[in-house]
Parts: C-alpha cells; structure tokens; sequence
C-alpha cells in the first residue's frame, strides 16, 4: 500500500453521500474531491458480500443518489436505485460505501471525450486533482475519439499496450456506414439476385417483406439494444443477458467463422475479374479462347440456345477460373491464380482491420459510398437494355403457387438475416462500440430502410440484366441459367460484354462488387476478434501482446480454411458450406436468441433498458413482435425446413450422401453450441434441484444480490470479493 493511500484510508471510511458524474468538467473542487474518495468502492449485499462498484465514466451528471434510478453498465455510470449501507449497524436510512484499498489506489473518473480516467496517484490536494481531470494539454482528438491510454489498473508505461481497449466510433456516421456496409455487401449483391431467381422471383418478395417487418427489424432493434447496453460482442452480451443461452452467442461466432472463410473467395473471384477486365478485350465475350469447347455458343437476336450448350461466360467461369472437375469427389489441383487472389484478398481485410474500428471505419467511407453511386449508374443502364421488362415482370410478377411450398419463405429469412446480419453477431458487435446515450432506433430504421431499398434496386437491374439475356436467346427468364452461386459472375459480364467500352464497365462494376464484399467481411471478421477479445482478454495480454497479432491470427487461420474451396472441386465444397452454414441453421439460431432476450431476460426489463439508453420505451410493435410474432414466425420456419428438407445441388449435379454428412457436421458445429453450452450451465449452476439451477441459468449476470431487478451496479456473481483490499 502506498503512503499516499494511507494517509487518506481513514478519511475514506467516514459516511459521505454518493455522487454520480457527467461531463464534469473541474469547477467543483469540493465534488472532485468527494469523487476521488468514492470511485470505484465496493458495496454490501445482504449476505454481507462485499461487491465491487463498476468504474465511472462522464455519461451522468452529479445528482444525489436518492434521486436516482436506472441501473450501472460496465462502460457508463447509470443512476443507482439503491445502495447498501455498512453491515456493522449503520443507520440504515444513510446511503454509505465502503471504499477500499485498491480502489483509491486506482481512481476512475470521467473524461469529457467518454473514456474513463484512472488516477495513478491519489492527490494530495485539489489543485493536482484539477489538473489530473482537466490536464493543461489536451489530449490528441482523433486518439480520444478511439482508444484509450488509461488503464483500469496500475501498468507499467511499457506494457500498457498489452491490455486489449474497447474503443468508441468516432461519430454517429461512422456506425451506420458499417451497418449499412454490412447490410449492402454481398448479402444483396450477390445472395439476393441468387436466392429470388431461385425462388421464383416474384414470388420471393412477399415473405420477404413479410419476414423484414416481422423478425428483421425488431430483431435488429433487440440487438442494437443488447450490444448497446452490455458493449460486449455476441457472447459476452447473451452471457450478460441469459447465462443460459450463452452458447447462441457462441453458434453466432461459429458460424461468422465459417462464412468468412468461403466470403473471402468470393472476392478471390471478384478480384480475379477485375484484374482480368483491363485486357484489351474482356476474354469472356467470345468462343475463340483456348478453355472454351465446342458446346461454347454466342447469343444471337432470335436464336434459340441450343440443348447442352453455354455461353462464353458460363465457360470463361467454370472453365477459366474455377476449372472446375466433375464433381466433389474429384478434388483435383490448386487453382493457383486464385490462391493469389485469395491472399490479396485477407491482405486487404487485415490491413482494414489491424487497427480495429480506428481503421475499418475511414476504409468503410470509400467502400461504402462509392458503391451506392454505382449501383444507381448500372441501374440506368440495365433499364435501357432489350428486353428488360420481362425480367422485370418475372421479379415483381408472384407466382402465387409458389407461396404455398417453404422453399420462398425459408430463403427469404435467409436473406433477411444474411443481409441485416441478425443472429450473425455482427449487429451486436458494432453496437457494442457505440457511447451508452446512442439513440439507435434511427439506426435501426435507416439500415432496414437502406437495406430494403438497395435489394429493390439491386433485384431490379439484376433482373432487368436477365430479360435481356433472355431475349436475346430467345428463351424465358426463368430457363436462362441454372441458379447457382456464379449467378453474378455470369449474367453481368454477359450484360457488360455488349456494352461500348465494356473494359471500363467491367472495372467498375467488379471494383464496386470488391468494396461490397470487403464490407461484409469487415463485419464477419470483427465479430470473431470482438468475441475473442470479450473472451480471453488476460490470455491475449500475456500471449499476443498486440492487437494486430490477434487479427493476423484470425485471418491466417480463416485464409487457410478457405483454400479447400479453391481447388478444382472448391465449387461443390462452397455450395455446401452456404447451404448448411448460413442458411440452414439461422431460423434456428435466431429463434433460439430472440427467445432468450424477450422471454428469458424479459421485454419489460429490456423495454427499461432501452429507456435509460434512448430516454423512452419501445413501442407495442416491437414489444409484440419480440414477445410472440418473431418466436412463432421463426419456429415455424424452422419446422418447415425441416419437414421439406431437399439436399443441395449444383446445378445438375447432386451430392453423394458422405457429402451430405459432412455438410450436417458442418452445421452441427453452430446447432449443437445451444443445448451443450445450455447443459453445461445449468451442471455448474447453484442449487440443490434442477428447478433451482435452471433459475440460476437464466438469471442475468449483473442482477445484483441487493435484490433490485436490472442492477448492474454489483460486479459478476463469478466475481470473487477481494477481501485483502477490503477496509472494514
């Protein structure tokens, strides 16, 4: 113990009422002077347990704790409902704390950029405490705007780099550019054209609007809440919320994991073509190049396309980039040039990343806006293409029979999900990193908004695109390509072929298509570290030291599970991993979170935490759809994939039944996360009876002992009391 504290120790211990502080900026000596000798001290529940109070921060101003309510977050001090006084026969109607050791050793206050200040020395007096909390230099604002040089303990100047920082979004356009990036990546661009051509077209759109208003938008707004309020990643947030249901955090990871390693070769693919568009001619508009066959056929005006045969840019995609062999049991080579491709790719992802959010951020403005600018350019001139009302009739046209069978409803929530990225815990992530007071309600109706319109637009050039196609082989919408994952990479460059000066055309697009990709996966990859660092922060201090180590340990490891999908049989593996990955098991996943966050932890106490947030309650819409609409529509869903399971296949092509097996082991990896995580709660779960740890399970982590519902002023159960610095 230093000198410092021994001389203030005794006059610690004396009854002094709680303050609270936001945006204190120094004027009140007095108050500075109680605060140090408040923050942060433990608190005593009934049992007599002495509990840590979480450090402050500048989000709420001084007021007298009587006239308090809410609860504490681990990053802001929210108003207290109630403290306990000293178990030693204090009066009770006196509000006291009991200061410890270590926690005047190590001081927390509240900066007026929002991160938190530690003391490293308790002043002596308050002039030095002043100038700690108002420093005569100001700090750099782009490093206050993100990452913080304080610690919550004591660090040697050397290593306080080793202790991994939550950092803040500089500004509100910064967190809705990543949500919209994520939103308006390669879940519309790519998977939306793909899943409604597959679906019927017209006959998509219905359950997906349905399902967008009934699950994607609450749900969105759930999850903004959650990330919000805990500023943890998926699992730490679920974990907080329900112990019980911990492991849909974990499925959540899973499963970004898995999809980063097959994303990544889309932008193989999409990098591979924009390099290859600034040949003098594009090589996949004619039949005369050395990997075309004689089957290879060139659309005319008129002309049917002949039984068996394919366009040069069918050809140039299968032939050309993904050599592709007969089958998954065929394996074959390494497609080397995209294995460099591939590696450009994750270098791109870790150099956007290494620094975290300070990075990702100023990259998303050029990866986000831009594309919005193109796809409005190739809108106009998809609309101006023969042809292009057919397309347009198949993609706004239901076929109402096609309502009656799963298949639209199932792949419709795929998309719902896959585009907002619910249940994925990207959504959960990036919220995490916003400030306590963000209404993120905006938020929530700007993405879905965004999102919404963007796969309008997108469905309608897209389709717009295949009419013309369709047109010109003289064959219907629904016939002019088997659905498959290269939808995109062949009717565009198919439509971009016949353009006046189609070298440009095609650099733009698949530059566009390399910015949408990078933006989904940003996000994907942020969650896996987000979660890592939630998860094992003291490892990752003594073991990685750096931040940028823990990234590059990410993406080497997803760019070595990707591989397998570039070799000659990738395609096959590919297919696979998105059928039982991200599509088969999310209903599953979503319906199990929603569960847990609306029935477990309760509307009513997330409808307050929304409130201490926001300063007003969600409406009966989203209390409803939370409550019963989603869990019913999910559950449903869920039941009806099941029932009318069908195996995937690549075009024609249909999987051997190991193969099959292997793709239930692949989502298995993501279902079985729920119920075992689950069991292994409840066994190490207090009680005597099952009924007893089963109530324990569900109970949220910052409950306080105190009693009071939602209070989060009390550190973890898991906690130990640190008595040795406990002054009595």
């Amino acid at each position: 113990m230093s000198k410092d504290v021994e001389d203030i120790s005794e006059e610690a211990t004396s009854p002094t009422p709680a303050v609270h502080v936001d945006h204190y900026d120094g004027s009140d000596l007095e108050n500075s002077k109680l605060l140090y000798l408040q923050s942060p001290t433990p608190t005593v529940t009934p049992s007599g347990q002495m509990r840590k109070v979480k450090s402050y921060t500048d989000t709420h101003r001084i007021r007298d704790v009587n006239a308090a309510s809410g609860a504490a977050s681990s990053r802001s001090l929210r108003p207290y409902e109630h403290v306990i006084a000293y178990p030693d026969g204090s009066e009770s109607s006196t509000n006291h704390y009991a200061p410890s050791v270590r926690s005047l050793a190590s001081i927390g206050m509240g900066c007026t950029d929002g991160r938190k200040m530690v003391i490293r020395r308790v002043p002596t007096s308050p002039t030095e405490l002043f100038h700690l909390v108002r420093p005569p230099t100001p700090p750099d604002e782009d490093t206050a705007s993100h990452d913080s040089d304080c610690g919550e303990e004591e660090e040697d100047a050397e290593t306080v780099h080793l202790k991994p920082r939550r950092p803040f979004w500089g500004n509100k356009i910064q967190f809705v550019l990543a949500c919209v990036g994520y939103s308006v990546g390669l879940g519309n661009v790519w998977r939306f054209p793909y899943l409604c051509y597959k679906s019927g077209g017209g006959a998509f759109l219905i359950p997906y609007f349905i399902i967008l208003l009934v699950c994607g938008v609450p749900m969105l707004f759930m999850e903004l809440a959650i990330g919000q309020y805990t500023a943890h990643g998926p699992i730490g947030a679920l974990s907080q919320i329900c112990p019980l249901l911990k492991g849909a955090g974990l499925a959540s990871v899973v499963i970004s994991f898995l999809m980063s390693t097959y994303y990544a070769v889309i932008i193989a693919w999409a990098i591979y073509y924009f390099f290859t568009s600034f040949k003098s001619e594009v090589p996949w508009a004619t039949c005369s190049n050395r990997w075309n066959t004689p089957s290879c056929w060139i659309p005319n005006h008129n002309i049917t396309k002949p039984n068996g045969s394919q366009t040069p840019t069918e050809q140039f995609f299968e032939k050309k980039v993904l050599s592709m062999s007969d089958g998954i049991e065929f394996p074959g080579g390494m497609r080397w040039e995209l294995a460099a491709c591939l590696v450009c790719a994750w270098l791109l992802v870790y150099f956007a990343l290494w620094k975290s959010i300070k990075s990702s951020a100023k990259v998303r403005y050029i990866t986000t806006t831009l594309p919005f600018l193109l796809i409005i350019v190739f809108l106009g001139r998809s609309l101006t293409l023969d042809g292009a009302d057919e397309g347009l009739r198949f993609f706004f046209k239901p076929d109402w029979e096609l309502l009656k069978q799963s298949r639209p409803w199932v792949n419709a929530a795929s998309q719902i999900f896959n585009s907002i990225g619910i249940a994925f815990g990207s959504m959960i992530m990036f919220a995490s990193y916003n400030r306590f007071d963000n209404n993120f309600l905006h938020d929530t109706l700007a993405v879905s908004l965004i999102n919404a319109v963007t796969s309008l637009i997108v469905g309608i050039f897209t389709f717009a695109t295949i009419g013309n196609i369709a047109t010109e082989q003289n064959t219907s919408v629904k016939d002019v390509i088997a659905d498959s994952p290269g939808l995109l990479f062949v009717v565009y460059p198919q439509a971009i072929a016949k353009m006046p000066a189609s070298q440009l055309w095609a650099v733009l697009f698949f530059f566009m298509f390399l910015c949408l990709g990078l933006n989904s996966q940003f996000a994907i990859v942020e969650v896996v570290v987000t979660s890592i660092q939630d998860g094992f922060p003291d490892m990752i201090r003594r073991k990685l030291v750096y931040h940028e180590l823990l990234v590059l340990l990410v993406c080497g490891i997803s760019m070595v599970f990707g591989l397998p999908h570039i070799i000659q049989s990738g395609i096959y593996l590919f297919q696979l991993m998105d059928y039982y990955a991200a599509s088969l098991t999310i209903t599953y996943l979503a319906f199990f979170e929603v569960v847990g966050i609306a029935w477990f932890y309760g509307v009513e106490r997330l409808s307050r935490n929304i409130k201490q947030m926001t300063g007003q309650r969600p409406s009966l819409y989203f209390r409803f759809c939370w409550m019963i609409a989603a869990p019913a529509l999910l559950l449903a869903l869920w039941v009806a994939s099941l029932v009318d399971y069908t195996p995937p296949s690549y075009r024609q092509y249909q999987y051997p039944v190991w193969a099959q097996f292997l793709g239930w082991i692949i989502a298995s990896l993501s279902l079985l996360c729920i119920p075992g995580y689950a069991l292994v709660v409840i066994v190490r779960s207090p009680g005597k009876s099952i009924g007893e740890k089963v109530r324990n399970a569900i109970r949220p982590t910052f409950m306080c002992d105190c009693g009071v519902n939602g209070c989060d002023i009390c550190c973890s159960e898991s906690e130990p009391p640190d008595d040795k610095a406990t002054i009595n």
